[in-house]
């Protein structure tokens, strides 16, 4: 593969003296560990959350609507809360990249919060919308800890066999408001941390220049959602950037730089074929390991290979159909004494009797 070839750059960039990388990562670092994205069509969870019959797909995670209508956002909650899914590679990557003291920063778009599962820490960590380490009330903004949601969505989906759960709200104990967890939703600001850190990294960048040892790897996400795609393309001239994803997007398609580097695959791909390069795979392996981590192919892969074969089995269906079909119609036709234009082609020319 084309993109095996990239991985000795990375890992060159990776080994230098007092390097230091900075990930920005999307859903995709998470696919491998059985967590769907949110865009892929037939797959993605905005997809998949039309069972919840929702006036748009976006809206359970839409203030508004959650004041309104709690239970979308429970039930999605229940599916992707922390505890559920263990690190996929990349995150255990991460993990390795802070042990051997190269990891500067994640900045994450992600909710799942694998990568403080991982080991990564938390101060480290840019949760840029949010994540459900922390809850706070929707009216007054009071912080509560984890526990607190984790405890009533444990009551609430207990209470949903008795179909008895439809008031079992965790509400704020000093003004009654909704508590939901840090998560940013429609209608609500990213975290402050997020511009701050982000305007004394980049700074940082630009100060050093020529003399920066950053790296900057950008992992499983489209680039669309903005403020979160501008981090790229405000990456100073003289940084390295990688982006690993499975196709070229953003700023790294239509703003290319002759130092990008482009690995057009999983994240868990890239993941494995670094660490052996750098020597490192005993140490992913124990982590594996520790994790629980499955040596799963990248659950996208099987996806792509169920379309297929579906796509292959309608194709299969409609042909044969429309076989049944033509040769229906044509023996409908035969009765009717209607000729079959192609089978008269077929037939020899009738010459006129010219004897007397």
């Amino acid at each position: 593969m084309a993109w095996e070839k990239e991985i000795a750059k990375l890992a060159e960039l990776v080994r230098r003296d007092n390097c230091n990388v900075v990930v920005m990562a999307g859903a995709g670092i998470s696919t491998a560990c059985g967590i769907p994205d949110f865009r892929s069509p037939g797959t993605g969870l905005y997809h998949n959350l039309a069972k919840l019959k929702l006036p748009y797909a976006e809206a359970v995670f839409d203030v508004d609507f959650f004041r309104e209508n709690p239970k979308p956002f429970y039930t999605l909650a229940s599916e992707l809360y922390p505890g559920k899914f263990a690190p996929s590679k990349f995150h255990l990557l991460l993990k390795l990249l802070q042990d051997k003291g190269k990891l500067k920063r994640v900045y994450t778009q992600n909710i799942d919060t694998l990568e403080r599962q991982a080991g990564v820490e938390a101060d480290k960590v840019i949760e840029a919308h949010g994540s459900f380490a922390e809850n706070h009330c929707i009216d007054c903004g009071k912080v509560f800890e984890m526990n607190v949601f984790k405890k009533k969505l444990e009551e609430y989906n207990a209470a949903a066999k008795n179909a008895q759960n439809d008031d079992l709200w965790t509400r704020c104990d000093e003004c009654e408001g909704l508590i939901k967890p840090r998560i940013v939703f429609f209608g609500e600001n990213l975290p402050k941390r997020f511009f701050d850190t982000w305007d004394d990294d980049s700074e940082e960048l630009t100060k050093l220049g020529k003399k920066s040892n950053t790296v900057v790897i950008v992992a499983g996400t489209s680039l669309t959602v903005y403020p979160f795609a501008m981090l790229p393309e405000e990456v100073d001239k003289h940084t390295p950037r990688v982006l690993v994803n499975r196709e070229c997007v953003g700023d790294f398609k239509a703003n290319p730089r002759d130092s990008d580097i482009v690995l057009e695959t999983s994240a868990d791909d890239v993941a494995q074929k670094l660490v052996e390069e750098l020597g490192w795979e005993e140490e992913l392996q124990t982590l594996m390991t520790e994790h629980g981590t499955a040596e799963n192919k990248d659950v996208r892969d099987e996806l792509d290979a169920i379309d297929k074969k579906i796509a292959k089995e309608e194709e299969k269906t409609v042909k044969e159909e429309v076989d049944t079909t033509v040769s229906s119609l044509t023996a409908e036709l035969g009765k009717l004494g209607v000729e079959d234009k192609e089978s008269k082609k077929s037939l020899p020319e009738k010459k006129p009797n010219t004897s007397k």
